[in-house]
């Protein structure tokens, strides 16, 4: 079944249909459409026909998993933002799903209506600022916020909205250095000293996809990170 309201259409892929349910109800209340998959073949097929604004992938599936479905999803260019949800409290499992191409993860059991606001958190991230922002620009790197764009040497990267804002912070105020603390508040919308290392994650894939321009984002030990020529 699939419902189609003003806000955009989120497909939801998980097998435990009281959770799934739970997540319909709270993601309709506020304007979303819903499609719901139980099984992991069946959600990569939805996301590849659908199209969804936005994609809630249980790590454990029948069939494929979460992380694979965002991996195939990421293989194919599409940079769709998804978060994970995971009854796993292993680290390991949740870097991975980040590694992979995640935004966030919210770990089972979970509020609902948190979950929706990261929803929309990720969406007005996706959607970009005001139009007229300012291009920011360190080195060979050139971020252009008012078209989601971001390149290096004029070539353009595939950045997933969380990680295109979190290089769009960085590069917004150079030699400034952010605590780790500060960049999950500013780029994830939400504070918790246990989400750091998500922070960290991306930070090294967006040093990944930098390439030979990855020397720009610096570690300060202890400390965080800056953007610094």
């Amino acid at each position: 079944m699939t419902e189609t309201p003003g806000k955009g259409l989120v497909l939801v892929v998980e097998d435990e249909r009281p959770i799934a349910d739970l997540v319909r109800l709270y993601l309709s209340r506020d304007g979303f459409g819903v499609h719901v998959e139980h099984d992991g073949d069946a959600g990569l097929a939805a996301a590849r026909r659908l199209r969804p604004v936005a994609c809630i992938l249980d790590i454990a599936l029948p069939g494929l998993e979460g992380t694979d479905i965002c991996r195939r999803m990421r293989a194919d260019g599409d940079w769709t933002p998804v978060i994970f949800l995971t009854a796993r409290d292993d680290e390991i499992d949740r870097i991975l799903g980040l590694e992979l191409g995640g935004d966030d993860y919210v770990t089972k059991p979970f509020s609902p209506r948190e979950l929706v606001t990261r929803v929309k958190t990720l969406l007005r991230r996706a959607s970009g600022p005001p139009e007229g922002d300012r291009v920011r620009t360190l080195g060979p790197v050139s971020l252009d916020p008012a078209r989601r764009l971001a390149t290096v040497d004029g070539a353009a990267l595939s950045l997933t909205p969380t990680e295109f804002d979190l290089l769009g912070h960085l590069l917004g105020r150079p030699g400034r250095v952010f605590t780790r603390e500060e960049l999950l508040a500013s780029v994830w919308g939400y504070a918790s000293h246990a989400g750091t290392r998500t922070v960290d994650v991306h930070v090294a894939q967006v040093r990944a996809k930098l390439g030979g321009a990855a020397g720009l984002i610096r570690t300060v030990r202890g400390v965080g990170y800056t953007a610094d020529a």
